[in-house]
């Protein structure tokens, strides 16, 4: 075999049931010619070997390969005796002649029908092969990928052509998706930003009271809550439809720049960032990876102590590349954290968790498993959460 037959294979069981069932035939054909065969030579060995007088009987045995032992034997039995032992050696003879010989020839054509059975399965089943890499691909890159089998009509050519259609249905709806969510982001926002300035406008006129200024910059507050949660929103959305731009990433560099540009956050936290940025190339969606560091990296400060520490680690294992964020912080339970990836869903016990829009690590798991990876979270003794992205690494 040119490569290692995984455990399960159709086409290795296909050819070992084509094989056992060639010997299974073989053996019984051969059983059966055995059986002929011993009868006939019993029906014709007794032709030579006809009763008869002592004189006769030794001539007989004198015409034998062992003649030079056929007094003995005339001496030591009758003749009819003789002529029975010597048919039963010349039948025992033949009969192990005919099965060593009718066994090493089954087992060489067994050998050969099932080299062939293994051939022909393998051709066999090749379009099916193709089937299941085109959808290994499409799974991990895109759905504008085709099958497109060109085959006589069959099962197979029926099942690629449905597998198209399929593919085809389901481009068509994630493009829908897409044109809604673009669509969404302009009717929602629009009319935030509209409101923002109309309250911006009116807070800043020369005669607006206290009262006036003081809701004006809680309206002001509000309305950027509804922008960053329909932001959030948007970018989850965007983050469960597969990527469109896949280009080569390392995870240090985004990390570093997220790390600039919290630094002034940190410092007015009074926190200790540690970073530990070793190369972790991936393949993906470069804005996508920007927004999955960020919420990371955000959520590690905004619910970190005050004068804590902020560990930031990338890198790659066995597993694939991998980026880490850690902070201090309230105890968490073990059973507390799959609720945190769930959308909308948060601590409501801890303080200041109900200041987010619950969709952070949401977002995060999202890209993960758009990117083929996966998110998760562990709690850190003496407090805080240390949260662990693995994505594949690039080639």
């Amino acid at each position: 075999m040119s490569r290692t037959v995984p455990r399960g294979s159709l086409r290795f069981r296909l050819t070992a049931v084509f094989g056992i069932m060639f010997f299974l035939a073989g053996a019984a054909i051969f059983g059966g010619a055995l059986v002929l065969v011993g009868n006939s030579m019993e029906y014709t060995l007794g032709l030579p070997f006809p009763a008869a007088k002592e004189n006769s009987c030794t001539s007989a045995m004198s015409r034998l390969p062992w003649s030079g032992k056929s007094e003995v034997l005339a001496d030591a039995m009758p003749c009819v005796a003789i002529d029975e032992a010597s048919r039963e050696i010349i039948l025992a003879s033949m009969q192990t002649n005919l099965m060593v010989k009718g066994g090493l020839t089954v087992l060489a054509v067994g050998a050969g029908a099932t080299t062939l059975g293994w051939l022909a399965t393998g051709r066999v089943l090749r379009p099916l092969n193709r089937i299941t890499s085109t959808a290994e691909r499409i799974a991990g890159r895109t759905l504008q990928q085709r099958i497109d089998l060109d085959a006589p009509p069959g099962e197979v050519k029926r099942l690629a052509d449905s597998f198209d259609s399929m593919l085809e249905r389901l481009d068509q709806a994630f493009a829908g998706q897409d044109r809604f969510i673009a669509n969404a982001a302009h009717e929602l926002k629009t009319p935030l930003a509209v409101g923002r300035t109309l309250v911006e406008v009116a807070v800043a006129r020369p005669t607006a009271s206290a009262d006036v200024k003081q809701l004006g910059e809680n309206l002001l507050a509000v309305n950027e809550r509804h922008e960053r949660l329909i932001d959030a929103l948007l970018t989850l959305a965007r983050a469960k439809s597969a990527p469109s731009d896949l280009l080569p990433v390392d995870l240090a560099e985004v990390a570093g720049s997220v790390l600039d540009t919290m630094d002034e956050r940190c410092r007015r936290r009074d926190l200790r960032v540690r970073a530990d940025l070793d190369a972790a190339p991936v393949t993906g969606d470069p804005l996508l990876l920007e927004q999955m560091i960020g919420n990371l990296v955000d959520n590690a400060v905004k619910y970190n102590l005050d004068a804590g520490v902020l560990d930031v680690r990338t890198g790659t294992a066995p597993t694939g590349a991998f980026v880490s964020v850690g902070n201090d912080g309230d105890p968490i339970a073990p059973h507390e954290i799959p609720v945190l990836f769930e959308p909308f869903r948060r601590l409501t016990d801890r303080v200041g968790s109900m200041r987010g829009s619950g969709l952070g690590l949401s977002i995060v798991r999202a890209v993960a498993h758009t990117h083929q990876g996966d998110a998760a979270a562990a709690p850190r003794t003496g407090g805080g959460l240390t949260v662990t992205v693995t994505l594949p690494r690039a080639r």
